[in-house]
């Protein structure tokens, strides 16, 4: 005769085992899931982050044959953002040429970190403070290095000469510039009689030189890329012979 056995049901002991286990794997996901999405808000704040940077100060990799094209808001206004609305909105600058950024469907998304937290401009970095520490992302080792930049060039004629005491005050050297204000403005100079000139306290951006031999109103005009942290420096020969 053969005898079934009836189905022997857990005991006690066994289903504490099963239910710390099952609360071992659930802790464990919980945290590996808490960690992905903090791993997630941060790049997604990097990313953002990055952004701002490429709209205050352009894309350094942007170039146009062998200029750099790219010189954000800094390049067109001559000066820092005074908040991160100048970013998306025109302040009422005449050389305002945004948005350098989007807003995101919600007006102020592009103001807020991943955990909804404003962003913060420090000097040359932005700031985000929503993870509990401070990220910050420097688009410049100093303001100086955007906005107190120098540029030098020498004068020739087309005999490869330099102007001379006799016609250095007959060269005006213009270079046209943002103003930092929302206009621009226009630095002369005159060379030396070694055909010298230089301009100081520049912002970086696309600029426009102008040298002009004043007798004959005889003017060349070249676009000048200043590059942060750097001295351009450029010979400009006059096609005729003038002196």
């Amino acid at each position: 005769m053969i005898k079934v056995r009836g189905q022997r049901g857990f005991t006690l002991i066994e289903l504490v085992i099963v239910i710390v286990i099952i609360g071992i794997i659930a802790a464990i996901t919980t945290r590996q899931m808490s960690t992905s999405i903090e791993t997630s808000l941060y790049e997604q704040t990097k990313s953002e982050m990055d952004q701002i940077a490429q709209a205050i100060v352009g894309d350094p990799h942007l170039y146009g044959g062998s200029s750099r094209v790219d010189f954000g808001y800094v390049g067109d206004i001559g000066a820092l953002p005074l908040d991160m609305d100048a970013l998306v909105e025109d302040p009422g600058y005449e050389t305002w040429n945004g948005p350098y950024m989007t807003r995101g469907f919600n007006a102020e998304d592009f103001k807020k970190d991943a955990w909804d937290s404003y962003y913060i401009l420090t000097g040359t970095s932005v700031r985000s403070t929503g993870s509990g520490s401070n990220i910050d992302k420097p688009f410049a080792a100093g303001t100086a290095e955007l906005l107190d930049n120098s540029f030098e060039g020498i004068v020739f004629d087309a005999n490869h000469s330099v102007p001379g005491t006799t016609y250095r005050d007959s060269v005006s050297v213009r270079l046209i510039y943002p103003d930092g204000i929302g206009g621009m403005t226009t630095a002369a100079a005159n060379p030396t009689a070694q055909g010298n000139f230089s301009f100081a306290s520049l912002p970086v951006g696309n600029h426009t030189l102008q040298i002009i031999y004043l007798p004959d109103s005889d003017t060349l005009s070249y676009p000048v890329s200043i590059m942060p942290g750097e001295t351009v420096k450029m010979n400009i020969t006059f096609p005729a012979d003038l002196w």
